[in-house]
C-alpha cells in the first residue's frame, strides 16, 4: 500500500488543528469521510478537503507533501506508526506522542515535544521555544521518548523535562533544561545563559564549558564518568552524532544547589 498522503493546495488562511490526521485517528475511517475532518480554528472551519489532495491508503504511513508554519498539533497523541512532513510546522509537534515516528524536515514552533511520553520525534530544522517543555499549568514537560532537533532550539529547552532524551545538534537559547526533574539533554554548539537554571536532577551533556552559569552550581573536576562512555556510544548508535561527544573525562558541574539539586552538567574539556 502507498502511504497516505497529504497534498497542501494552497498556504492556509488560518491556523490548523493537526492533531487528528494521526495512524490511530484515522484507523477505519473510508477515505470518503477524511475530506470532512475540520481542522481550521476560525469560524470558517476549513476541513481537510478544502485544503488538501488526498491520495493513498496506508494509514500507518502518513505524509505530509508541503508543510506550514500554521500546521499545529501535527502527530499529536500518537502511539504508533509514522508521520513525515515534508516542509514546516507549527506549534506543538509531537505533544504528548506516546510511540511512533515523526519526522519534521523543516522547522517548527513551540513546545514541539511537549510532554511527550514515548516515540521518536526528529527535526531537521530549528525549533521554538519550549522545546519538550509543558503548557502553562502542567507540572512536568518530557516524560519519555528521544527528540532531535538537527538545527537550533529556542529558550528553555527541556524545561521541568523527567524522562527521556532530547537532543539539540545547533545550539540553543537561554535556560536550558531549567527546572529539570531527570531525563538528559544534549546540546552541540553552545547554549544561553543558565543552563540547568532551578534543576534537580538529570544531565546536561555539552560540547563545550558553559560560558554563563548560575553561581549555585559547583565544578566537580573531571570524574572518570562511566556514564559519559555509555551516553556517547548511544548518540553515535542512535545516528544522532557521528563522533562521541564528552570524551573520557569530561568536566563536569554539580547543583543546582539553590534547590538542594543533585543534577550535573557534563561537558567536553
Amino acid at each position: 500500500m502507498k502511504p497516505l498522503t497529504f497534498t497542501l493546495r494552497e498556504t492556509p488562511p488560518e491556523r490548523l488543528d493537526l492533531s487528528s490526521l494521526t495512524p490511530e485517528g484515522l484507523a477505519g475511517l473510508p477515505a470518503r469521510e477524511m475530506g470532512g475532518i475540520k481542522l481550521g480554528m476560525s469560524k470558517r472551519g476549513l476541513t481537510v478537503g478544502d485544503l488538501f489532495r488526498v491520495s493513498g491508503s496506508d494509514v500507518q504511513s502518513i505524509v505530509f507533501e508541503g508543510g506550514n508554519s500554521r500546521f499545529d498539533g501535527i502527530g499529536s497523541g500518537m502511539t504508533g506508526g509514522s508521520i513525515r512532513v515534508a516542509g514546516d510546522a507549527g506549534a506543538q509537534a509531537g505533544r504528548k506522542m506516546r510511540g511512533g515516528r515523526l519526522l519534521v524536515e523543516g522547522s517548527t514552533g513551540p513546545h514541539a515535544g511537549s510532554c511527550m511520553r514515548g516515540g521518536r520525534l526528529e527535526i531537521l530544522g530549528n525549533a521554538g521555544d519550549h522545546l519538550g517543555g509543558p503548557l502553562a499549568g502542567e507540572l512536568a514537560g518530557m516524560n519519555g521518548g528521544l527528540l532531535i532537533v538537527r538545527g537550533r532550539a529556542g529558550a528553555y529547552a527541556a524545561d521541568r523535562m523527567r524522562r527521556g532524551v532530547a537532543a539539540v545538534l545547533k545550539g540553543c537559547g537561554d535556560y536550558a533544561g531549567a527546572r529539570m526533574i531527570s531525563g538528559t539533554l544534549v546540546v552541540t554548539g553552545g547554549v544561553g545563559r543558565l543552563p540547568g537554571y532551578l534543576m534537580r536532577r538529570g544531565s546536561i551533556l555539552l560540547d563545550r564549558m558553559p560560558e554563563e552559569l548560575s553561581p549555585s552550581f559547583v565544578a566537580c573536576g573531571a570524574p572518570d564518568s562511566v556514564f559519559a562512555g555509555v551516553f556517547d556510544r548511544y548518540l553515535v548508535t542512535e545516528n544522532i552524532l557521528k563522533r562521541p561527544l564528552l570524551g573520557a573525562a569530561p568536566g563536569k558541574f554539580g547543583g543546582d544547589n539553590a534547590v538542594a539539586g543533585t543534577g550535573e552538567i557534563l561537558y567536553r574539556r
